[in-house]
């Protein structure tokens, strides 16, 4: 049950797909979140991640992914179709906002 296997992409998959117009969670603090984001991301942060209240399917980043991958699985005991965005905002090559 620790090691809890949970969905992931990289930020090269998520950049492939951003033109499906997923849901994505950015799980950062309000302060991180406005130094840039995904444009379209919903800043959910990791202390409030349980009051999420949408089913999915969510893709789910932080800085690094060490948050992200807490949300995730999370989120995955929650019922939501939840995918951790591995290498977080520090791997990203796309827009920011």
């Amino acid at each position: 049950m620790f090691f809890t296997k949970i969905k992931s992409v990289t930020t090269d998959e998520l950049q492939s797909i951003l033109k499906e117009k997923p849901v994505i969670l950015d799980v950062r603090e309000p302060y991180e979140f406005k130094n840039g984001h995904i444009p379209g991301a919903k800043n959910v942060p990791l202390g409030t991640i349980d009051t999420y209240s949408g089913k999915g399917p969510v893709y789910v980043i932080c800085a690094s992914g060490a948050r992200s991958t807490q949300a995730t699985k999370k989120l995955t005991k929650m019922g939501v179709d939840a995918t951790n965005v591995k290498g977080g905002m520090m791997m990203w090559k796309g827009a920011r906002k």
